[in-house]
């Protein structure tokens, strides 16, 4: 019981220690940044400037303490300013509030019902390009402050007047507008000699060079009066009006805070190491922030990706930095709020026309164009400018919606003529009614009597586009041509066409056909021997069982591979140049171009019974393998010949046996007395326990044995000498199918 006890004050301790060291350093650097930005948001939202405080606080000690996430930090969102502004217009500042605190109370029952992970469902595209357009919506409103006027109505209305407000307008307050946005725009640039000073928020760096100058040069601007709208506190009231419009502010604020406040979780996860946010934990701890928030008479509250990311970088582990924040601010309000009355409103204005610029994030719209959803982000964007947050948003949500349903539906044809007269069609995707003009008019392109073969790669097919593909087939068929239709995927086509009941949803991709595997292992049954094959005067098919599988198998590889590889192939059908002699087996188990990944023209291969490689001069003398040899080395000027050995070789088997398994094979045994120096070696060598038994070493040995036979011809072993030829010597464990690399003695092993 002590231990444990000992164990418990010693881990608390531990997280007292990295609160002290971590949290509250961050939490000081947070709060420098979210007070210049709270008052400014207040602004913006045409709220009490007290309301951008309140909401700070609430964010930073309610949501900050609730939430599922460890280091995101809450408050007032500029994203949502529009909103809040719009509102205040139309119902006042009372009932705003009332509608914040249903808000946080709608996001507290979808966190209880777990469903914020449904939010992540909205494009970010139409999130980003929202506040891209809240942040123009500010920055031209909040210019006209900055140039001694006062903001117009709308967007429009404001970069109109603009021209204008610049001619008309050179107060003191354009100075100071002015001086905090070079401010801004300097503090990250500063020499090398003054970037201690970057210690200090950029926010919060401008404001107080603004105050400090306008103050010194006694300049006539209108300060911060935080102490008239603290008097100005009341309950929230009901607000007046169509309960139809009220129910639908509510779920504005409610899904954008949310969904704002979630995706902020999501980024600010990439940011660091720890426990992974939960977002369920967090809406819902999002839901109580706003109605207290909205209870004492504060903006809304979501997540900040510009405090989060701040808290992240000054090094905070845990919720207690956010925390700690929020109780920063509070004693500001409470003790220090002389200190905010020093801050000019035009300095204000211009950290808004700052902030609101940052919003248009080119990062964002980088990204999104790999993704082709840059017409979703510019839409929403134009949306909120110039008809308003909401209508903007739902264009937004609308146009992903399309673009979302255009690629899901999004067909692929394709049709071209072979060389050998046939017309090869491929059609993929998932085939619906959106598709079937596209489809009809690539058909229409295949001329009347042709034969074609159509590939069927798709997941989803409805009854138009088999109607359509049906008829067309049809029609083709009468007009004298021929149609073989090879589904690829799933039998969408053969299913409709029997009266069989469809799947009812799309079907997930299948392993696709793989070249490399027996026919006795295919996927489906042995295609029809129905030829794109040049007639010849050979044998018919019919006369082998073996041959409709190499029919079928010149087939497939004239439907899928020629037209890959044809390319290439023609570029190289007058010379060859490869790289390798490669002498291997001729067990039917062993592919050399399989094992090296190699493709037509880098090996010029040789393969027979034990990849053996006869000395020079040695009976029964064998002029194949030497003929071989000296193509390589004098016309193909080839670089490195490999000998690859493999497992269980039946070659080797024989030679172990003494010669009986080869006494009804007299051709083979004669073939294999060049052998006989790789069992010489066998027998000379002793296991050193990295094989598999006898056979296995006599297989390894023999590899070796060849490389030894190589040199044997003076053109190799001249050439080797030069370092213009390298001997390489493989092994292939059928078992396992890994290859290995073996070296001459002693013999070792290393798998590639």
């Amino acid at each position: 019981m002590r231990a444990d006890t000992l164990s418990d004050v010693t881990t608390t301790w531990s997280r007292v220690a990295s609160v002290l060291r971590h949290d509250l350093p961050a939490s000081l650097v947070v709060f420098l940044v979210a007070v210049p930005l709270s008052l400014g948001i207040a602004v913006a939202s045409g709220a009490p400037l007290a309301a951008g405080l309140i909401s700070a606080v609430v964010g930073g000690v309610v949501a900050g303490s609730l939430g599922g996430s460890a280091v995101q930090v809450s408050g007032p969102a500029a994203g949502l300013s529009l909103v809040v502004a719009e509102l205040v217009a139309t119902y006042g500042w009372r009932a705003t509030c009332m509608i914040v605190f249903l808000a946080g109370a709608l996001q507290l029952l979808l966190g209880l019902f777990r469903v914020a992970r449904a939010a992540l469902a909205v494009s970010p595209a139409v999130v980003h390009g929202m506040l891209a357009g809240v942040g123009a919506v500010i920055a031209l409103s909040q210019l006209h402050v900055v140039l001694g006027g006062s903001p117009q109505g709308s967007a429009i209305e404001n970069l109109i007047e603009l021209p204008q407000q610049i001619a008309d307008n050179h107060s003191h307050a354009v100075f100071v507008g002015l001086l905090t946005i070079a401010v801004l725009v300097s503090w990250t640039r500063l020499p090398r000699g003054l970037r201690g000073l970057r210690i200090v928020p950029a926010p919060l760096a401008a404001l107080l060079v603004a105050s400090v100058t306008a103050g010194v040069l006694g300049w006539d601007i209108t300060r911060v009066d935080l102490s008239k709208s603290l008097g100005q506190w009341a309950m929230p009231v009901w607000p007046r009006g169509d309960w139809h419009g009220i129910a639908a502010a509510v779920m504005l604020v409610a899904l954008l805070a949310g969904v704002e406040s979630l995706l902020c979780a999501v980024a600010t996860d990439k940011l660091h190491d720890g426990r992974r946010s939960d977002l369920d934990r967090e809406l819902t701890a999002q839901g109580v922030a706003n109605m207290v928030t909205g209870a004492l008479g504060g903006l809304p509250v979501a997540g900040v990706i510009v405090r989060s990311t701040t808290n992240v970088r000054a090094g905070a582990r845990s919720r207690w930095s956010a925390v700690l924040h929020g109780v920063w601010i509070l004693v500001l309000a409470l003790l220090l709020g002389w200190t905010v009355r020093l801050v000019p409103m035009e300095a204000l204005a211009a950290l808004l026309v700052f902030i609101g610029v940052q919003m248009i994030n080119m990062g964002h719209l980088r990204n999104l164009r790999g993704h082709g959803e840059v017409p979703v982000y510019l839409t929403t964007m134009a949306g909120v400018v110039l008809i308003g947050l909401a209508e903007g948003v739902l264009i937004g949500l609308g146009l992903a919606a399309l673009s979302a349903l255009r690629r899901l539906t999004w067909v692929t044809v394709r049709a071209r003529p072979e060389p050998d007269g046939r017309w090869h069609v491929l059609i993929g995707g998932s085939l619906t009614f959106l598709g079937v003009p596209r489809l009809t008019s690539e058909l229409r392109a295949v001329p009347a009597g042709a034969a074609v073969e159509l590939d069927l790669n798709i997941d989803f097919m409805d009854n138009a586009a088999f109607e359509a593909i049906h008829a067309w087939r049809h029609d083709h068929e009468r007009g004298g041509g021929t149609v073989d239709i090879d589904e690829i995927h799933d039998e969408w086509y053969s299913m409709a066409a029997s009266g069989h009941r469809m799947f009812p949803a799309k079907t997930p991709p299948r392993a696709p056909e793989r070249w490399w595997l027996p026919w006795a292992h295919r996927r489906r049954g042995r295609p029809a021997p129905t030829p794109p094959l040049v007639p010849t005067q050979h044998t018919p098919a019919e006369s082998s069982p073996a041959v409709p599988d190499l029919l079928a198998g010149a087939r497939e590889f004239h439907r899928r591979t020629a037209p890959l590889v044809r390319p290439f192939l023609h570029a190289m059908a007058r010379k060859q140049e490869p790289s390798h002699l490669f002498i291997t087996c001729a067990d039917s188990r062993v592919v050399p171009n399989l094992i090296t990944a190699s493709g037509p023209g880098d090996l010029f291969t040789l393969r027979n019974i034990g990849n053996l490689v006869p000395r020079l001069g040695s009976a029964p003398a064998d002029d194949s393998v030497a003929a071989a040899i000296e193509y390589a080395t004098g016309a193909l000027n080839i670089r490195t010949i490999t000998v690859c050995g493999h497992s269980g070789c039946g070659a080797m088997a024989a030679l172990l046996s003494g010669g009986e398994k080869t006494s009804s094979l007299p051709t083979l045994g004669r073939w294999l007395r060049h052998g006989n120096h790789s069992l010489a070696r066998f027998v000379a060598t002793e296991s050193d326990g990295a094989d598999d038994g006898p056979l296995d070493r006599l297989c390894r040995l023999n590899v070796i044995q060849q490389l030894d036979n190589l040199r044997t011809y003076p053109q190799v072993d001249r050439l080797v000498r030069a370092g213009r030829l390298q001997l390489v010597g493989l092994y292939f464990d059928i078992g396992t199918a890994r290859v290995h690399l073996l070296e001459q003695p002693p013999l070792t092993t290393s798998p590639l």
